[in-house]
């Protein structure tokens, strides 16, 4: 099939087309030819839209499906195809299944059920045992099956002598180490962020602290082993100084940014609606200022969904005992495109966790392989239910203002859109 996208605005700085709008011409996977007007032949798929932008296909480096195990939350199947539609080109999944991914075999049952989409599927491998924290897990042949990174999803390394033998393990195969950061002594129970509103609320505070005193130790603990850690999910401005500070020093630390950490502060928890519980919590505007800067200046490289499908026994229930985690794939460019320039959006969906994760970067040129995202930065709506393509509802941006269109993409000779 020969596609042909008309007067689509490239965004791609790696691209000698950048911030330029032109046809662009695909056939059977490929970009053949890019230029100011390409002609409409019998035969051709043809994608005309409003204000159509493309750029290089976005990567979420934090999803969670169901599969296996939670199919009731979502399958690979459906989660792949949500994905799409919401503008990723690849994923990266977390390992938090059950069983849980952890050994070659689940590793390389995920990458099996994901073969055939349009978009790419890149397990992510628990960092420990049966992600319990006790003993490492067989990080080596989970990499030589496909996993691209270890961590145990939302649960952090209370054990900092394993954290320091990961570090200086993973070295010898090049592998990615995630350390979640959170210091459970600290957190306690709590549930939402300690501060003004959690005190007005009765809710038991999970103060910035538990989320600092971690980087401090991991960063420590890199500094002592050498080695890569990606720290996931940030979300207080002490964060991003540590980081800022740990990167001056030459250590390979890279961090990421939840979209909805970006958006939205703990004054949304005044509905007590277990929607917007979160691991890590929702914090104040000065933190979100902390990290939109961060983002903008390189401290922080990676923007993820941090998508995290809960089906409605689980979230409908009082604030404390709902389970933590939203929907984040059908919102996070709507939500992201309110708040920053779409530079920095492709950047840091793009070529930033591509690049951290060692995921072929692929430019918007003639002869390379067509890896594109689609949409439009124009247009204001309100996120309903009618907008979630995933079989659980449960999403922090319900009847939030969000700004832009997905159009969907094209990877893998596929071309989805959204009807």
């Amino acid at each position: 099939m020969i596609t042909l996208i008309k007067s689509a605005t490239i965004i791609d700085a790696s691209s000698p087309f950048h911030q330029q709008t032109k046809d662009i011409l695909i056939n059977d996977g490929s970009i053949t030819k890019i230029d100011d007007n390409i002609s409409k032949k019998d035969g051709y798929q043809v994608v005309e839209l409003d204000n159509l932008h493309v750029s290089t296909g976005w990567f979420d480096s934090s999803v969670s499906f169901g599969e296996p195990g939670y199919e009731e939350r979502e399958t690979i199947k459906h989660g792949l195809e949500v994905a799409a539609k919401s503008g990723f080109t690849a994923v990266a999944v977390n390992p938090n299944t059950n069983p849980v991914i952890d050994n070659k075999s689940s590793v390389e049952f995920l990458i099996n059920k994901a073969n055939g989409f349009a978009t790419n599927l890149y397990p992510i491998g628990t960092l420990t045992q049966q992600n319990k924290g006790i003993e490492m897990a067989e990080l080596y042949d989970m990499q030589q099956s496909g996993a691209i990174a270890f961590g145990d999803y939302n649960k952090p390394i209370a054990n900092d002598n394993l954290l320091k033998i990961a570090l200086l393990y993973t070295q010898n195969f090049d592998g990615l180490a995630l350390s979640f950061p959170k210091n459970n002594s600290i957190a306690g129970d709590g549930v939402a962020n300690e501060g003004k509103n959690s005190t007005l609320l009765g809710l038991k505070g999970i103060p910035a602290l538990a989320e600092e005193i971690q980087i401090s130790r991991d960063l420590f603990l890199l500094e002592y082993t050498g080695g890569k850690l990606h720290i996931p999910t940030i979300t207080t401005e002490k964060s991003v100084k540590l980081i800022k500070e740990a990167k001056k020093k030459g250590l390979d630390v890279t961090c990421s940014v939840a979209v909805h950490n970006l958006v939205l502060t703990d004054d949304e928890l005044h509905g007590f609606d277990g929607n917007k519980k979160v691991n890590p919590p929702l914090r104040t505007s000065k933190d979100i200022k902390a990290l939109l800067k961060g983002l903008k200046d390189g401290t922080i490289d990676i923007i993820t969904s941090d998508h995290n499908p809960i089906d409605i026994e689980h979230k409908k229930v009082e604030f404390s005992t709902a389970k933590d985690g939203t929907i984040g794939l059908e919102s996070a460019f709507g939500a992201l495109n309110s708040v920053l320039d779409i530079e920095t959006i492709v950047n840091c969906l793009s070529n930033n966790p591509k690049e951290r994760f060692g995921i072929e970067k692929i430019s918007i040129q003639e002869n390379q392989k067509a890896d594109l995202s689609i949409f439009s930065p124009d247009g204001d709506y309100t996120f309903s239910e009618e907008n979630i393509i995933s079989t659980s509802k449960n999403s922090i941006f319900l009847n939030k203002k969000l700004k832009g269109k997905v159009y969907g993409i094209y990877n893998n000779n596929q071309l989805i859109l959204n009807s």
